[in-house]
């Protein structure tokens, strides 16, 4: 997971820092480059908090996501981007499809992450999970020659998603994040209207640290996050 170009697309705008932040930290860390997509900014279904406050808007609650989404982003070293479809539901027309492919064609990354295929909770998850691997598909163009550009084919991966044993998800990677867990810890903090998620991913990287540690043998994990690679892993030895 070291690799030199990761792209991490979310249904929302804060997806990407529970699950995958410390993906993009090691990134960065490493030399390389991370970029977040978020296809919405979780406006109408994960700002709870700030509709709280009276006179509240739309458009409002749109540009202080955005501030966190943005500080998150840059405490891990990435970029950030909203593509604004909106949420609840999530609905990606042809038009979506093809700004997703386009920007994973324009990244180029060697490493895209997403949802998964299942969640009983949150209806844009899968949305969101099938939007990007048919656009990861679209911008690899099978690994042949097409008549459009296209990209050498990114190794595809799913983030834990909050309840992975309802979600299909079974990890078969663990990511050592613990010489960035202070820049996560920093990430989780600027999302303020979803405070309740904070602690819970604190104690989920150390859960995960120790089944890294079980796996691997390395007591010097501490934290890690888990993903499920979905495309093969091409070697040239065991």
């Amino acid at each position: 997971m070291s690799a030199r170009k990761l792209m991490v697309i979310g249904a929302h705008s804060a997806d990407f820092v529970w699950r995958g932040g410390g993906a993009c930290a090691v990134t960065t860390t490493n030399g390389g480059s991370a970029k977040v997509i978020a296809l919405s900014y979780g406006e109408r279904g994960e700002s709870g908090e700030l509709w709280k406050e009276e006179g509240q808007t739309i458009e409002n609650v749109k540009k202080i996501r955005h501030g966190e989404a943005a500080r998150a982003a840059e405490a891990l070293g990435a970029s950030f981007e909203c593509l604004d479809l909106g949420d609840y539901p999530l609905d990606i027309d042809t038009d979506g499809l093809n700004l997703i492919s386009e920007k994973i064609r324009e990244f180029g990354p060697d490493v895209l992450i997403t949802h998964t295929d299942t969640d009983p909770f949150n209806p844009d998850h899968p949305i969101a999970y099938a939007a990007v691997n048919r656009a990861r598909g679209l911008a690899a163009g099978a690994g042949v020659s097409s008549a459009f550009k296209t990209i050498a084919p990114p190794a595809f991966y799913l983030f834990e998603p909050h309840q992975p044993e309802l979600c299909n998800f079974t990890p078969n990677t663990f990511l050592d994040i613990t010489h960035v867990m202070d820049a996560k810890r920093t990430a989780m903090q600027e999302m303020k209207a979803q405070k309740y998620l904070q602690t819970y991913y604190d104690q989920r990287a150390d859960h995960r640290g120790n089944h890294a540690r079980r796996s691997s043998g390395n007591q010097d994990i501490r934290q890690a996050e888990a993903f499920q690679r979905v495309t093969p892993n091409v070697v040239s030895a065991l």
